[in-house]
């Protein structure tokens, strides 16, 4: 079984890292209501903690599975973002939060572990949404994603017909 860290969970000098799920479904993503803290009450992407020994991609796909019940596959790493306790804060902190965009294999989102809501969500219906402020450039280096992704398709789809006979 993995464990976490202890001595870096309470060090108030140690960077944690963290992971996030992004996963799209026919134009909506999947987002959880944060239940506890940090971001209590907040609406993120899927995610937590990554567990001593365990990749990266892995644990975004077991977070994901953990505080929703679905289940995400082909992961791409994204860029990662700061998250880092305003100057002078009383307890300082610094997490590095790295997105795995995930395909949608099946599942329908329901909140469990820390979540306490859990659904799919289009950009601009997120944009009502309280939600944590690294939502944003993470939803848009997303879309970038996908954006590219597609347009890839569409190329090799454009080659692959040119070629038949």
């Amino acid at each position: 079984m993995l464990r976490s860290n202890a001595r870096a969970e309470n060090d108030p000098l140690v960077v944690r890292a963290g992971v996030a799920a992004i996963v799209n479904r026919d134009g909506q993503f999947l987002l959880i209501r944060r239940g506890k803290a940090p971001s209590q009450g907040l609406w993120a992407f899927p995610g937590g903690s990554i567990m001593v020994g365990e990749p990266l991609v892995a644990a975004a796909i077991r977070e994901l599975a953990e505080e929703t019940g679905v289940e995400g596959a082909d992961p791409r790493v994204l860029a990662a973002v700061d998250i880092i306790s305003p100057p002078g804060a009383t307890a300082p902190y610094h997490f590095v939060l790295v997105p795995v965009l995930l395909r949608w294999v099946k599942g329908e989102p329901v909140a469990a572990d820390d979540a306490e809501a859990a659904g799919w969500f289009t950009p601009d219906e997120m944009r009502d949404l309280d939600a944590v402020p690294t939502l944003w450039p993470v939803l848009a280096d997303a879309e970038a994603a996908l954006a590219h992704q597609s347009r890839w398709r569409a190329r090799i789809g454009s080659i692959s017909a040119r070629s038949r006979p």
